[in-house]
């Protein structure tokens, strides 16, 4: 497998408490989880501890320091283990450092503590999505997408993007091209231009797929919102990475605990 050397997958990390529900829909009066209960059963210096570790690694994370905010999740661990909000921050560690089989590990973990958390699920179809394993990709999207928030409308259209492309890997044109065809110009959203380049470049006429691209940056001109969508193409293989196509991981890089 080729996978690109500029990936940055739209990896979430957890906070500490587990995920609201939806302002409408009553919470369910369902236990504690082991997980949460182990956290509220430390003592306050202990909890604030564990709190500053995870939230500096965060920090550090997102300042592309990952053995440092790598150590921040080992230092959480030796207070807790087992927590989402550590195996999360992991997980995403080891995808900077291309260990996509102990990314996935540590999400894989983390889903098995909290089920329907959106934002571990996610995470697991970013992992599909760069391992192009797309049967895998399409079951999770479509088992993530009605526990997202629906006012969440980039990671919707984001999902179904991907969901797009997964079935022209797997040659569902038809649906495909239903999504294709599911919004227009009128969506404030990246979603129209590059489902269209997307459907361009299926079809071998690069050409017109670039024009849909530069018409996406024409109309939306701030590059974060942009950069899912074009990291989304690059790691699918139809936009050539900036850095070079190939990637030899060296996971040995990656501190162990």
């Amino acid at each position: 497998m080729s996978i690109p050397k500029r990936l940055f997958p739209l990896l979430a990390i957890l906070a500490l408490s587990p995920s609201l529900p939806a302002q409408d829909e009553p919470a369910p009066a369902e236990p504690i989880p082991a997980w949460m209960q182990a956290f509220e059963n430390l003592p306050r210096e202990q909890k604030e501890a564990y709190g500053k570790a995870i939230s500096e690694g965060g920090r550090l994370f997102n300042q592309k320091r990952i053995f440092e905010a790598l150590n921040a999740v080992y230092e959480a661990e030796e207070i807790l283990k087992q927590n989402p909000a550590a195996l999360s921050l992991k997980g995403a560690c080891y995808v900077e450092f291309r260990d996509f089989p102990r990314a996935r590990a540590c999400f894989d973990e983390a889903l098995a503590l909290s089920p329907k958390n959106p934002n571990v699920l996610f995470n697991l179809v970013e992992m599909d999505f760069v391992t192009q394993m797309w049967k895998d990709c399409q079951r999770r999207i479509k088992e993530l997408t009605p526990l997202v928030d629906p006012r969440n409308i980039p990671m919707l259209r984001l999902l179904e993007f991907k969901l797009l492309l997964t079935y022209l890997k797997t040659n569902e044109l038809e649906e495909a091209r239903a999504l294709a065809t599911k919004y227009d110009f009128l969506d404030d959203n990246p979603y129209y231009y590059y489902a269209n380049a997307a459907m361009m470049f299926h079809a071998e006429n690069p050409e017109e797929a670039e024009a849909w691209i530069a018409r996406a940056r024409r109309v939306f001109q701030n590059d974060a919102d942009l950069a899912p969508w074009e990291d989304t193409l690059i790691e699918y293989g139809y936009i050539k990475s900036f850095y070079g196509e190939d990637l030899n991981p060296d996971a040995a890089a990656a501190p162990q605990p």
